[in-house]
């Protein structure tokens, strides 16, 4: 039984004694300890029931690589599931609960499960459930879900508080161990900027276990030297507690970095996430010890050495009096050695490999392995068998703990995230970056490295020499110079593992089904024989269909052997076999940590314009328009809505009208290129637009359907600036960036969303142009600038772009200032239109007005399926233009299908009937469901106050071949009958555009 030693724990305070509970009871454990480390050092070895077959289990790991410690920590509010324990550390009032079981940890009627095991085999559930048909709804579906997952997901709102944090850097490194610290003080002597992160809470990773010595002196010592030297420097920034769990294109990654989780307290942040762009990556993750296969090798009790050795030496906790040593590796002999060294009884070393050289190995009986476990509960002994032989077995062994060891894998996962490539390495019996096959940037440069054991280096002499030569590499790649210093560090003799050594050579068939190989998803020997002879010979096929290595675990102790059973079985060399993709994120993440503080208010901002204060103090009614907040009209005391909009739309035909058009999306288009790729995203020509010119685009996607509009004026030669809806503003821009990286990624075109740069005022209706010569803008003439052109003006003492367009009808203007001046243009606006009774006007009154002139407004005319072709909008796609997206679309039968839904005006028969936007026309005859043949729909319907009655826009089959036809629209209030008409209802002639 596992217990606290009197003395020892490096990492422990124990003159600070902290209380927790686990499944309610009230435990002691000290400061430095994590969950896992208090637990054991408790006697508890039961933690948890493993996720398919409910067995009991303990802990395995000591770190991030840790299967079945998975546990809820917290309650209430504050509860989160499936955290480690191993990386969970310890303060006071914690509270720990195990999960899946039922009623409790030590009686769980889900291990029922392992006794039908025969039943439930790799990929049943790909065979059962299948029949009847009926069943799997309202049975087979409910009850496999009920059964799935591990830690139940918390019922309350989380209430701790995260952020995210950017920073570009020149370095990354990523572990903070003896490689890490090499390869950051050598890159900050050459100047680099150098952030270096390190998941666990010290630095110097595993390497002070073992009292080895750098330089003459301690680790400790030379660790502790190196990080103090670091933190002095201003080009370096340190983080602890930060786990790097994703790396991403354009050399992005992501970190989250566990702020106050070992302190939580009211109103402090928990978690942060970095947000990283950097040059170079140095991976100096370190390597991931594995275990053994043998029968029950799943038995609490039974750890990977390394990890006794580290609760041994980090946190003094014993893990039984007796314990078995399992190895196919030297560093095995390590834990033998601690384990001595405090007291505490080998029972015996066992070494699976047929010779070993050394002075420990020599002192063994080599060719000897585990046949598998006794246990009541957890180990109380382990049975012995010739590791060449049948699994018969020989003798048997008292013992409370199992130590084991089947080598080392060097933690591949984020190099493996960036592209770079492994190669299997026969002598370490394990898969290692390949410096060949590097991963690469978008100029064709290695934009990683790795650093000692993460090489595959694994003795700590040639960690550091590759550490040293990796920093060089590094540095140079920067294009910064600088040796790094030759550290004097023991020489180490090593024998390596085998993969002929992981399990007992002759394992019976019912021995293979209980001998684990993925602890945390219950995959067997015999699941990974299974699934070749079912024919899954690629190592991704064998992943899917036993689930290795999924999961929060992400193979890290599972991978690799899963990987060298499954080429046993095909009787392939393993590199033939090949990994399995790792993907991010190496380790979970809270989904609380990756919202930051977007949520409640903040997870959908609600934006305002600069002159949002002035609308909301001068009787706005406001409507959401996409992430922004828009007047909808301007009531005035005792005012209805529909009154105010009559009125608001009547004062920009017949005087002046102002609206707050800052919303509309501003892109920035520029580059040698801008034009060609403007041809290409617009239905019509863009590079022919000269400067000072503004032209009406549409954009069609990939299928030929209106996804956006807006007006395009061209700034300079290399330079235009695309006008949005705005609703569409960041959709488009990063529709615009998708293209360009994806499949233009040559041509030279830099695009920026400008939309919150500027505010932008529309100013509209015949008196317009004298109340914009009252604020001292000169040459806004028709000649000086016509329609569709734009200049920089002055306008009372502001630099204003004005651009000449108009989606009223009416002349109109539309004026940009910087955004801090938008307020004051305004201001000014109203006074100088004082006299020409300006007033306000809202997005329904710019409806209103747009309809009268049958413009088309996307997301109203427009649902997803409408072409140009459908609006009447042909005069804008270019017959000359070799092609644009949608092109080609455009030419299928279907949509140039003659019956068609085109876009016409509908006037109702009766002036003031009500036409509801959305009402279809009935045509003649049922469809398939029965119902009446829908010819068209209302897409936008208003009551004209220019020309007192309703008008409509809609599409209907074959519409202008219709004209002055009568059609029946199906309405709430009955059907209502409307005259097909053109959809321009006012100013046909254009004469007030062009006053």
């Amino acid at each position: 039984m596992s217990t606290r030693l009197t003395k020892g724990g490096r990492l422990i305070d124990r003159s600070r004694q902290l209380h927790f509970s686990f499944n309610g009871k009230r435990l002691a454990g000290f400061v430095g300890d994590t969950v896992a480390s208090a637990l054991l050092a408790n006697g508890r070895r039961l933690i948890g029931r493993s996720f398919k077959y409910h067995r009991p289990r303990g802990l395995v790991g000591r770190g991030p690589d840790e299967p079945n410690g998975l546990l809820t920590i917290g309650d209430g509010a504050l509860a989160e599931p499936n955290r480690q324990a191993t990386m969970v550390e310890l303060f006071g009032g914690l509270k720990a609960t195990s999960q899946n079981h039922f009623p409790s940890l030590e009686f769980d009627i889900g291990a029922t499960a392992s006794l039908t095991s025969n039943l439930l085999p790799a990929g049943f559930y790909y065979k059962t459930f299948m029949k009847p048909r009926r069943l799997w709804k309202h049975l087979f579906e409910p009850a496999i879900r009920q059964a799935a997952g591990l830690g139940g997901p918390p019922r309350l709102r989380d209430e701790s508080d995260y952020e995210h944090f950017y920073v570009h850097t020149d370095l990354l490194v990523v572990g903070g161990g003896i490689a890490g610290l090499i390869v950051a003080k050598a890159a900050a002597d050459a100047g680099a900027q150098v952030l270096l992160v390190e998941q666990m809470p010290y630095w110097g990773g595993r390497t002070p276990v073992d009292h080895a010595q750098i330089d003459d002196i301690s680790t400790d010592k030379w660790i502790a030297r190196a990080v103090n030297e670091l933190s002095d420097y201003d080009n370096v920034h340190l983080l602890n507690r930060t786990t790097l769990f994703g790396i991403y294109d354009h050399r992005f990654a992501l970190a989250v970095e566990r702020v106050s989780d070992h302190c939580p307290e009211p109103g402090v942040l928990r978690q942060r996430i970095w947000r990283i762009r950097a040059k170079r990556f140095v991976f100096a993750t370190g390597s991931i010890e594995r275990p053994l296969c043998f029968r029950d090798n799943d038995t609490p009790g039974v750890m990977l050495a390394s990890a006794t050795r580290d609760y041994l030496r980090d946190f003094a906790v014993s893990p039984g009096d007796r314990t078995l040593l399992a190895v196919n590796n030297d560093d095995g002999y390590r834990t033998a050695l601690a384990l001595a060294e405090v007291g505490l009884e080998v029972s015996a070393v066992l070494d699976s490999r047929p010779t070993a050289e050394g002075d420990l190995p020599s002192q063994v009986e080599c060719g000897r392995a585990i046949a598998g476990i006794k246990r009541k509960g957890d180990v109380v002994g382990a049975l012995i068998c010739s590791q060449a032989g049948e699994g018969t077995t020989l003798s048997s062994v008292e013992c409370e703990s199992v130590a084991v060891s089947g080598g080392w894998s060097p933690a591949v996962h984020l190099w493996s995230h960036c592209g770079g490539r492994l190669v299997w390495n026969e002598s370490l019996a394990a898969f290692c970056p390949d410096s060949n096959r590097p991963p690469i940037d978008e100029k064709g440069q290695r934009a990683a490295f790795t650093a000692g054991s993460a090489s595959g280096n694994l003795t700590l002499h040639q960690a550091v020499e590759d550490a040293t030569a990796t920093a060089d590499r590094a540095i140079n790649s920067l294009g910064l110079s600088r040796t790094a210093p030759k550290l004097k560090v023991e020489v180490e003799k090593c024998t390596l593992p085998s993969v002929d050594c992981l399990s007992p050579n002759g394992m019976k068939q019912s021995d293979r089904a209980k001998s684990w190989v993925d602890f945390q998803n219950d995959v067997k020997v015999s699941d990974l024989d299974l699934a070749v002879r079912e024919g899954y010979s690629s190592s991704e096929h064998a992943k899917r269909y036993t689930t290795l290595g999924m999961a929060t675990d992400q193979g890290k102790i599972s991978n690799v052997n899963g990987l060298i059973l499954l080429a046993s079985n095909l009787g392939v060399d393993v590199g033939e076999v090949g990994t399995t993709t790792f993907r991010p994120p190496y380790t979970p993440v809270t989904l609380g940590a990756i919202a930051g503080d977007s949520r409640g208010q903040l997870f959908k901002p609600e934006r305002k314009t600069p002159i949002d204060e002035w609308h909301d103090s001068n009787g706005a009614y406001w409507e959401p328009v996409g992430d922004w907040r828009r007047p909808y009209c301007y009531l005035k005391a005792g005012e209805k809505v529909a009154d105010a909009v009559k009125r608001e739309s009547l004062r920009v035909r017949q005087s002046a009208g102002l609206l707050d058009a800052s919303t509309l999306g501003k892109i920035l288009v520029t580059g040698v290129d801008a034009g060609k790729f403007l041809d290409m995203i617009y239905t019509n020509m863009m590079s022919s637009l000269q400067p000072g010119r503004c032209r009406y685009g549409l954009m069609c996607n990939e299928n030929g359907f209106l996804m956006d509009d807006g007006v395009v004026a061209r700034l300079d030669q290399d330079s235009f600036l695309c006008h949005t809806t705005t609703g569409g503003a960041d959709h488009i821009h990063s529709w615009m960036e998708d293209w360009l990286q994806c499949e233009w990624w040559d041509w030279q075109v830099y695009t920026a969303n400008l939309t919150d740069q500027y505010a932008q005022i529309g100013i509209a209706g015949p008196d317009s142009r004298r109340i914009l010569e009252k604020l001292g803008v000169q040459d806004v003439g028709i000649d000086s600038l016509p329609f569709m052109t734009w200049a920089d003006r002055d306008c009372a003492g502001l630099d204003a772009r004005i651009y000449r367009i108009s989606f009223s009808g009416e002349l109109s203007f539309e004026l940009s200032v910087a955004a801090n001046q938008g307020l004051e243009l305004w201001i000014q606006l109203i006074d100088a239109g004082r006299e020409f009774e300006l007033q306000p006007y809202g997005t329904e009154a710019l409806h209103v007005l747009r309809a009268e002139k049958g413009f088309v407004m996307i997301g109203e005319e427009t649902d997803g399926t409408v072409t140009p072709q459908d609006l009447g909008l042909d005069w804008a796609v270019s017959k000359k233009k070799s092609d644009f997206l949608g092109k080609r679309a455009q030419l299928r039968s279907h949509l140039v299908d003659t019956d068609r839904w085109r876009f016409v005006g509908l006037e109702t028969v009766d002036a003031l009937a009500e036409l509801p936007t959305g009402s279809y026309a009935i045509g003649k005859g049922i469809n398939a469901h029965g119902m009446p043949v829908s010819i068209g729909r209302i897409t936008s319907s208003y009551h004209s106050p220019v020309l007192n009655r309703t008008i409509a826009l809609g599409l209907v089959e074959r519409g202008p071949e219709r004209l002055g036809e009568i059609i029946q629209f199906s309405t709430e209030g009955g059907d209502v009958d409307a005259k097909i008409v053109s959809p321009v209802f006012y100013d046909s002639d254009g004469t007030q555009l062009s006053a």
